[in-house]
């Protein structure tokens, strides 16, 4: 078999793989406690199979406009997914609130460092760790509430890991690693965190809570069962996962 007929067949396996699910999901890396919880369910309960992806919000809006296949859209920020729509990507109609997303202080345990207000930051030898700004939705956010508060130039010389994902954040933290990192509350109740770090609230005139929406992809090749996801994860079922796994409901 020659080279050419043989990557011809590799693709072919692999675009044949990519269609297999009954259901494609992007969805941020933030959210993958609740959403396999919620995929298992919903898989026993269709019998279908749902295949979601997990990647920084970043990431998996790239992935929309190049052109991937994708049914329905999770991203750790509404800005995403209004993104998304002035691009014709999801349909408006579809657009359901769900949880918030609340930054945090996170600190090893004991709070070694004595981190008590985000300034803290800044102060000489502390070892801070943020997300990429470019790629999970809490790194941007970071950057901008640090900015806000007229921070961010004195507590870069601080930043010793710019994370892809803000799971990777929390283990710095848990592994001491560092001696804060800015986070998403709900990750704070996660195993790997658990007797491992402490949280220390970012003042109100600070802090930029984020909204995390779900919404159908306008070209979903399975629409149908996308609109039925859509609404299982907004639903009273689905809002008890979101709870479990440390989330506020937009409408608390």
């Amino acid at each position: 078999m020659n080279k050419a007929i043989s990557i011809s067949i590799l693709l072919l396996i692999l675009v044949g793989n990519s269609y297999a699910a009954d259901l494609i999901v992007f969805s941020g890396t933030g959210l993958i406690k609740p959403m396999e919880e919620m995929r298992k369910n919903y898989e026993t309960q269709k019998k279908i199979q749902v295949d979601i992806h997990y990647g920084s919000s970043g990431e998996i809006f790239g992935m929309i406009a190049a052109g991937q296949p994708c049914d329905v859209l999770i991203p750790g920020a509404a800005k995403y997914t209004q993104d998304a729509l002035k691009n014709g990507w999801v349909i408006q109609d579809t657009i359901r609130n769900l949880i918030l997303h609340v930054p945090v202080i996170a600190v090893p345990k004991g709070n070694p460092s004595d981190i008590r207000r985000l300034e803290d930051l800044a102060r000489p030898g502390v070892k801070v760790a943020i997300g990429d700004p470019k790629a999970p939705a809490i790194g941007r956010v970071a950057k901008k509430m640090l900015k806000n508060a007229g921070l961010w130039e004195k507590v870069q010389p601080n930043i010793k890991v710019y994370a892809p994902t803000v799971n990777q954040l929390l283990i710095y933290v848990a592994l001491n690693q560092v001696d804060a990192s800015l986070i998403w509350e709900d990750l704070t109740v996660w195993a790997e965190g658990k007797g491992k770090i402490e949280v220390v609230p970012i003042e109100a005139k600070y802090n930029m809570i984020k909204t995390i929406p779900t919404a159908v992809c306008s070209k979903a090749q399975h629409m149908e069962t996308a609109m039925d996801f859509n609404a299982y994860v907004a639903s009273d079922e689905g809002f008890q996962i979101w709870k479990k796994w440390g989330f506020k409901p937009c409408d608390e």
